[in-house]
């Protein structure tokens, strides 16, 4: 961990060299003034060297000047480095985000991988930038003092250092406690942030339902462990902070009694028991700030243990030898096909499906039977694994194929239509980036959508809002059939694209689809069965299996659950339930 946690710093190589510089010449900087000190106190003063003093005061006096802009560049320069490892990090993440499969995102919040992006990255270079700052300010500030207090009485010093094996004691036995708290507290806001995340997306969900008040208390929930975990980690921080104060705070005492005993002694001078008085926060400051370097090493050593778990996901990787599809014709097929999301159930079983160039295949049948999951298998959403089949394009097993180029010859209209937030062109223009204005203009128009875009006061830079608030269900489906078209792919997924329409938008909509279906391979999946009879072929899926294949009229004289199907949505005024 802590290799790949130090590749970060590899392309600011020079910058964190030079930051570490000035870090140890602001150290050497400290020890000037306990060194004047003692010099004034014991020579200086006593044999009235006036001059001397103003010039020494003079040098020291340019010297804290020096470590100003020092400071200076260690607190800029410092955070820079912070700010591009945190930038490159993210980076890292979200790129790796892009590439894992679909069921990372089955079994992760959003909420939750928010927060790894966002604040985890931030304690994390929070420890990145002051960390080996503090450490070497610090190891440097107490060798040094070390010495030099040695060099005035070495008795003395050892009496002050041996407290330091005290403090490492506690330290350490503390710091596990407070690790631990920390964590639970990360994972508590991840809780949070999920629950705002559910509850935002779905605000519309819980005014329709009134149900405020039942999200206000699932997020009391989150809010509670929260605030429970946060108190047992600012208790465990308490308990360490004031073990390792009270340990400091004994370096006072330890001074001010064997010093003054030294003193009466005569072991040491005034100026020396005046030095060491002054020099014995050179030791206690360095101490201190590595005990706050602990608690800062706690927080970003589990950000980055957080952020390394999805950097560890295995991301969608192509078969080695895997080929470019293309010259996509568009022929498919599903070869005793069977599969399953997790171990136990499966959810298609067996499945045998072929269809031909420019075809289009329904299926129908009851939900959770599999249709979906077909739909979910052919662009490699998901891949079936060894001796549950295969699925063919072009007679090409998908596996041996790129997944990106498989992905770039499919298109897929769904009942969930996703449109990004910025303007009706940033979401149609999706389809193909590279798409000239005229280009997206005939693609809207083929999706029935131009006429209304060009009603719009901003035309195609209208902003349309988070998901397309401000657009109606017709109005995103509309857009997301241009982008289709735009992309003009070789094989089509229609997964219930207007089953959550009106009639008459409907009727709109199956216009732009039957566009877009022509001269197209087309897979359906489809609850309302008045818009697949013209089908070339179609599939009734039951329980994971194919049960009737044919025609709308061939499976309508078998009279078996298709016929059932169709009767049933027929009945009651062309709706099926």
């Amino acid at each position: 961990m802590l290799k790949r946690f130090i590749s970060y710093y590899k392309p600011h190589k020079k910058m964190f060299f030079l930051d570490m510089l000035a870090s140890l010449l602001i150290s050497l900087i400290g020890m000037v003034y306990p060194i004047v000190t003692n010099k004034m106190l014991n020579e200086y003063i006593p044999e009235k060297m006036y001059s001397t003093i103003v010039i020494a005061g003079i040098i020291v006096l340019v010297l804290y000047v020096a470590r100003m802009l020092l400071r200076y560049f260690v607190q800029y320069y410092g955070h820079i480095i912070g700010v591009k490892m945190q930038s490159a990090m993210r980076r890292d993440l979200f790129d790796h985000l892009q590439k894992l499969p679909f069921k990372f995102y089955d079994n992760h919040e959003t909420g939750r991988i928010m927060t790894r992006i966002t604040s985890d990255i931030f304690e994390i270079v929070e420890l990145a930038h002051h960390g080996p700052e503090n450490l070497l300010i610090s190891a440097v500030m107490i060798i040094l003092s070390f010495i030099y207090l040695s060099s005035i009485d070495w008795i003395l010093t050892l009496i002050i250092f041996a407290c330091v094996p005290i403090l490492i004691f506690v330290a350490a036995k503390l710091r596990k406690a407070m690790r631990q708290a920390f964590d639970d507290r990360r994972k508590s806001n991840a809780t949070i942030n999920a629950a705002v995340e559910s509850s935002i997306t779905g605000i519309r969900v819980t005014k329709a339902y009134t149900n405020a008040k039942r999200e206000v208390e699932r997020f009391e929930v989150g809010d509670r462990q929260f605030v429970d975990s946060s108190h047992r980690a600012y208790s465990a921080m308490a308990k360490f902070h004031a073990s390792t104060s009270f340990i400091t705070d004994i370096f006072n005492v330890f001074i001010l009694i064997a010093g003054g005993l030294f003193l009466y002694a005569g072991r040491i001078s005034f100026g020396d028991y005046s030095t060491f008085i002054v020099s014995v926060n050179l030791f206690i400051n360095p101490v201190t700030t590595l005990i706050g370097f602990v608690e800062q090493f706690q927080n970003g050593i589990s950000g980055f243990k957080r952020f390394t778990e999805i950097m560890d996901e295995e991301p969608e990787r192509d078969a080695e030898g895997a080929e470019e599809l293309t010259d996509v014709r568009g022929d498919i097929e599903f070869k005793n096909l069977s599969y399953s999301y997790n171990e136990g159930k499966e959810v298609l079983h067996n499945v045998n499906l072929k269809l031909e160039k420019g075809k289009k295949l329904a299926l129908v049948g009851p939900s959770g039977g599999g249709k979906t999951t077909i739909c979910h298998l052919l662009p490699g959403f998901y891949l079936p694994g060894d001796g549950e089949g295969e699925i063919l394009i072009d007679g090409k097993n998908i596996r041996g194929l790129t997944l990106d180029s498989v992905r770039r010859n499919i298109g897929i209209v769904q009942q969930d239509v996703f449109l990004f937030v910025g303007t009706i062109r940033d979401n149609i223009i999706y389809g193909r980036p590279d798409a000239t204005e005229e280009e997206i203009h005939e693609a809207a128009r083929r999706a029935n959508i131009h006429d209304y875009i060009m009603t719009l006061p901003d035309g195609y830079d209208t902003e349309i809002g988070e998901r397309g608030v401000k657009l109606s269900g017709g109005q995103k489906q509309r857009i997301s059939i241009a982008r289709v078209f735009l992309k003009d792919p070789k094989i089509l997924i229609l997964d219930e694209a207007t089953s959550a329409l009106d009639n008459t938008t409907e009727v709109l909509i199956q216009q732009a689809l039957d566009e877009l279906c022509r001269g197209r391979t087309t897979l359906v999946v489809a609850h309302r069965l008045s818009t697949i009879r013209g089908a070339d072929e179609i599939a009734v899926i039951l329980d994971g299996e194919v049960t009737e294949r044919g025609t709308h009229e061939e499976l309508m004289a078998k009279g078996g659950k298709y016929k059932e199907l169709y009767s049933l949505q027929f009945r009651d005024n062309d709706t099926f339930e």
